[in-house]
């Protein structure tokens, strides 16, 4: 399962200028592997994870998992390799409003075709996982912006995918929640031999990954820019 994203490239237009999200990029995770991934805000991190969970094309280039092009996927396609192979972590959690923490975490299951039963007996374990056992029955406007959070991770491993992608998963969480997400998202790369990337303004991130990246103007380099991580939150 390796994840590979050759010679992409991305351009926006703008009020007439264009800009270059991503540029001649390539990029390879082999399972296992968790790469983090730091970067100004407009870097170009969010249309990076975008065109890896095959919601936008490349303008240039080919998005490849497992040796499958995923980057000329149809619409009907793209939505089955989501729901069927990938965890999507994106900074919106898309929670439904009147379903219950864990019937939100069941939800890609259910689109599967389990039945309610099968599909919450499988999601409560990530919801244990992300420390949300005593909130299974609560909605989200009954739980704060972390716990939010945890579900939509939660949902994402829910189908135990084999590639994970999180945009800022730990952005509404106090450091030691933060630390935990991190060392599960660590813990999954390994147990389950998938590839992660994870894009991230979080310290702690650097020192879980097994590989750190920088974006920067559509381009990446090796390590981190320190001037690019948040501190944890206290």
């Amino acid at each position: 399962m390796t994840l590979q994203l050759l010679q992409i490239s991305k351009r926006y237009i703008t009020s007439g200028e264009t800009v270059h999200a991503v540029e001649n990029l390539t990029l390879e995770i082999p399972a296992g592997e968790f790469v983090a991934l730091y970067g100004p805000s407009g870097s170009g991190k969010t249309t990076l994870l975008a065109m890896a969970a095959a919601m936008i094309r490349p303008d240039e280039g080919v998005v490849l998992f497992e040796g499958r092009h995923v980057s000329t996927l149809s619409a009907r396609e793209s939505a089955r390799y989501r729901r069927d192979h990938t965890g999507v972590v994106f900074q919106s959690f898309h929670l439904t409003g009147g379903a219950t923490a864990l019937e939100n975490a069941a939800m890609k299951l259910l689109a599967q075709g389990m039945t309610l039963d099968q599909a919450t007996a499988a999601a409560r374990p990530w919801l244990e996982r992300v420390g949300l056992s005593d909130r299974l029955s609560h909605r989200p406007a009954q739980m704060s912006m972390g716990e939010r959070q945890r579900v939509a991770i939660a949902r994402a491993l829910a189908n135990e995918p084999r590639l994970l992608l999180a945009d800022e998963p730990t952005g509404n969480l106090d450091s030691r929640r933060s630390r935990d997400i991190l060392e599960l998202l660590a813990d999954i790369a390994a147990e389950r031999a998938i590839p992660v990337l994870l894009a991230t303004h979080d310290p702690q991130a650097a020192v879980v990954a097994d590989r750190v990246l920088t974006l920067r103007d559509g381009r990446l380099s090796e390590g981190l820019d320190l001037e690019l991580a948040s501190p944890a939150t206290p």
